[in-house]
């Protein structure tokens, strides 16, 4: 599936989480170590922006069911 398909059909609350390491973008917090502030939803997320703690691409992030 491209990513972007799926930044398509997500909401702008939606948390996302890491395929490889389990790390979850919760848009309400943001990411400090890549300068993003909270409420960014993962949609607007920089295309250089990578996993935090394995360095995925954002292509490896699912969203979450259910809030």
């Amino acid at each position: 599936m491209n990513p972007a398909d799926a930044s398509a059909r997500i909401d702008d609350d939606s948390r996302l989480e890491c395929r490889i390491c389990w790390y979850l973008y919760d848009p309400a917090v943001g990411d400090e170590l890549g300068q993003i502030p909270p409420g960014t939803p993962f949609s607007a997320l920089p295309e250089h922006w990578r996993c935090p703690q394995c360095d995925a691409g954002r292509e490896m992030f699912l969203p979450l069911e259910g809030r």
